[in-house]
């Protein structure tokens, strides 16, 4: 069963979206389950995993409702105020929540995540049996790797590679600090999100430094690859990184859907969804 690990909906007039206003283009829109259903009968994904957009609970409870009504997604990762560790608890017991996500990568302290006031929330993730999905840049990858040494029963899930500088073909010290976070066995990583790193006429071959290092230091059995949907439409669409990602990854099926049911749904109960 193919699964995307990775994809979003929203729904504009909701509000709470600071990040998507009208010069994203034609992402600037509603996107919802009836955009997204033919595109995965196209490539014959069953399930996918709903991810946040928006740093409020009441974007979680949204995207909550829409996988109660809509049997492709599997789980959602979700957001909360990881300094009121209390909050995540209440919000476990809904068993289609995987995951939570803070939007680390628009903080302005780089040393947020590092805080040792954020034990509490790691620790309630564990306890629970959620994900840590890091939307990080390159910058924040050595305090990403004090998180997963302080905290190894923690299940860490680097998105999108951590946005390494493709368009500018830069690979340090983005290489070096993602090895040293593939030596934790509790960090895996999304190969998702990065065409939008690119420059607009990417290629297959631009990409492939940057996961052929994934595939090096993670191994096929940590990655998982998503979509990054309908974000990836400013970088050529669905259907051309779909392409891509089958032509780098193609001999690693686990890696499209196997992985990220044993990642996000084995510890919720949620296998067989």
């Amino acid at each position: 069963m193919k699964i995307d690990a990775h994809q979003h909906y929203w729904r504009v007039d909701r509000g709470d979206y600071g990040w998507l206003t009208p010069d994203k283009g034609i992402i600037y829109r509603d996107f919802l389950p009836a955009d997204l259903a033919p595109i995965l009968k196209r490539h014959d994904i069953a399930k996918s995993i709903l991810v946040q957009a928006a740093p409020t609970e009441a974007e979680t409870q949204f995207l909550l409702d829409i996988a109660k009504s809509d049997e492709s997604v599997a789980g959602v990762v979700g957001w909360t105020d990881f300094e009121t560790p209390e909050r995540i608890a209440e919000l476990a017991k809904d068993d289609l929540l995987v995951g939570l996500r803070p939007m680390v990568q628009d903080l302005a302290d780089d040393d947020w995540l590092a805080s040792p006031k954020l034990a509490p929330a790691f620790d309630a993730l564990i306890a629970y049996g959620l994900v840590f999905d890091a939307l990080v840049l390159p910058r924040h990858l050595p305090r990403l790797l004090v998180v997963a040494e302080r905290h190894p029963g923690l299940r860490i899930v680097v998105d999108h590679g951590a946005k390494p500088f493709i368009k500018d073909k830069r690979l340090d010290p983005w290489r070096a600090d993602m090895a040293a976070l593939a030596a934790r066995p509790n960090v895996v990583c999304k190969v998702s999100g990065l065409a939008t790193e690119a420059s607009p006429e990417w290629t297959q071959g631009d990409l492939a430094p940057y996961v052929l290092h994934l595939i090096d230091v993670f191994g096929p059995a940590r990655l998982l690859w998503g979509s990054d949907w309908p974000v990836v439409d400013l970088a050529g669409g669905y259907d051309r990184w779909f392409a891509a990602a089958q032509g780098l990854l193609g001999s690693h099926e686990d890696i499209f859907g196997a992985n990220a049911a044993r990642i996000y749904l084995d510890k919720r109960g949620r296998r067989d969804a």
